[in-house]
């Protein structure tokens, strides 16, 4: 699941940077300079995909980044959340479900799905194999 959106940067008469997202229209932000925007546009971008998780909606798809756009990632853990929640959502699997699945109460899948919350690599891992997929990592260039 691919999870790095193209992000559109404005800058505007004052000198603030704007980002916005096509894919994901509830994600904006601004900033003073270029590097303060993108930092910002990472958090606007995870605080705007958690409306959809917690709506139940799809997760919007990542369009192809057009010449001159930049990708915002999705952190890595917010990252595997939001799989487990589409992959849940694709499966037609409720909370209780998982939890069956994986041997833990609602309240803890809650916090799986919780975006804030800091859950463990293995209970993360537990919940993506019930819903029959595994992590891949791919390490890419920061530049």
């Amino acid at each position: 699941m691919n999870l790095a959106y193209p992000v559109t940067l404005k800058t505007y008469p004052n000198g603030q940077v704007g980002a916005s997202f096509h894919d994901v229209p509830e994600a904006h932000t601004a900033g003073n300079t270029e590097v303060q925007t993108l930092d910002r546009a990472q958090d606007a971008l995870v605080v705007a995909l958690s409306i959809y998780l917690d709506d139940g909606r799809p997760l919007p798809k990542p369009s192809k980044a057009k010449r001159g756009q930049r990708l915002v990632m999705v952190p890595p853990r917010a990252a595997i959340k939001l799989a487990i929640h589409q992959a849940m959502r694709d499966q037609s699997m409720t909370q209780a479900q998982l939890g069956e699945r994986i041997g833990v109460d609602g309240k803890q899948v809650r916090r799986i799905l919780n975006l804030d919350h800091e859950s463990k690599l293995s209970q993360l891992e537990a919940a993506l194999g019930a819903l029959g997929l595994v992590i891949a990592v791919d390490i890419v260039s920061a530049a």
